[in-house]
């Protein structure tokens, strides 16, 4: 038995935003467009989108306050604009983090929410519409209903998820990306290598996701490299853009593992992005499922033509390093919090303790 809900309307391809968001708002919609200082407009989608509004005459608002790693104090002064401003519909642009914000304060305006209560998917009965517009190829929040904020409380990445979240459209064009740098296309495209790959280890990992994940992992392996030496190469950005969707359709069916939650708190602590630090831990997790998903694994590398110590060194030679050690302190400190992490119930073998820490010693 498998299960399969993707309730978002997915275009993707040169002109889908200029040719699509037209005749998908009208005038009696008013988005708040939720972004961050720069990528939105360096990426030209925030002119893009504003000539469609201005041109239909609809109003909307600009919440340009969301930053890498976003926190839970910026998304409830999001929604508090929102609704001082009286808007109903967010669109989020940008990486993940301008749209796991956007999803979080629709949520927050939709049900009044307080505080930490966002993390408590039983509070949140309503949503205001979502559009998504990704800069970036390698969140794959677009085709998702979970968001990650980090909660100021506690000052660690929480995520969170209910149906309500999925976008009510994304719109993914590839022309968005070319402005990304080298190694923010490196670590998102890690980012979604670590989504299909998790899709793979996942106790909830299904066949029907599989030609997505074993054509997504293909896409990474064999353009991830060119399109770094070729950033403007507009049908090699496609190729990545296309993997990081299928990534997120992936981990929205089989949610994702140990391999994100123990990459939460490098993050948080040493102020890595999201992509670098899944890829740090990527050889090793992989390596500790094996034994388990040893007959999925393996067809993957017979569909790439290549060998599992293959794999390996590809990942070596992406350079995926934070330059030190972790120190004992993090490490013992965090155990606990990894072992915690709603994602490890996903894990296909039991993960204790000690499984934490050789992996966190084995990061440099």
């Amino acid at each position: 038995m498998f299960k399969y809900t993707m309730p978002t309307n997915i275009f993707f391809g040169k002109d889908c935003l200029k040719n699509n968001l037209v005749s998908n708002i009208d005038v009696n919609d008013k988005p708040l467009i939720v972004t961050g200082k720069r990528s939105a407009i360096v990426s030209g989608v925030q002119t893009d989108i504003l000539e469609i509004l201005k041109n239909k005459k609809i109003e909307y608002e600009i919440f340009n306050k969301i930053t890498e790693n976003p926190k839970l104090k910026t998304v409830h002064e999001g929604a508090e604009y929102f609704l001082k401003n009286n808007c109903n519909m967010v669109i989020g642009v940008g990486g993940g983090s301008p749209i796991d914000s956007a999803k979080a304060i629709s949520v927050i305006a939709g049900n009044k929410l307080k505080n930490r209560e966002i993390y408590n998917s039983k509070k949140i009965k309503n949503a205001y519409p979502i559009i998504s517009i990704p800069t970036t190829s390698g969140t794959g929040t677009e085709a998702t209903q979970y968001s990650v904020i980090t909660d100021s409380n506690i000052d660690k990445k929480v995520g969170f998820g209910t149906p309500l979240m999925f976008p009510k459209f994304s719109f993914l064009d590839p022309k968005y990306t070319i402005s990304l740098p080298k190694i923010i296309t490196r670590d998102t495209a890690v980012d979604a290598l670590s989504h299909l790959l998790e899709g793979l280890y996942s106790k909830k990992r299904s066949k029907i996701v599989y030609p997505m994940i074993f054509n997504g992992v293909k896409l990474i392996f064999e353009n991830l490299k060119n399109t770094i030496n070729d950033l403007e190469n507009i049908k090699l950005r496609e190729k990545l853009m296309l993997a990081s969707l299928w990534g997120g359709i992936v981990i929205a069916q089989t949610g994702s593992t140990m391999q994100h939650a123990i990459g939460y708190p490098v993050t948080n602590k040493y102020s890595i992005s999201h992509g670098l630090a899944n890829g740090i831990v990527m050889k090793t997790v992989m390596k500790k499922y094996y034994p388990a998903v040893t007959k999925d694994l393996n067809e993957l590398f017979d569909f790439l033509d290549i060998k599992k110590n293959d794999f390996y060194e590809w990942l070596i030679s992406l350079d995926l390093t934070i330059g030190k050690k972790l120190d004992t302190e993090f490490i013992e400190n965090n155990i606990a919090t990894v072992l915690n992490t709603h994602n490890m119930a996903n894990n296909p073998i039991k993960i204790v303790a000690n499984d934490i820490r050789n992996i966190y010693n084995k990061i440099n």
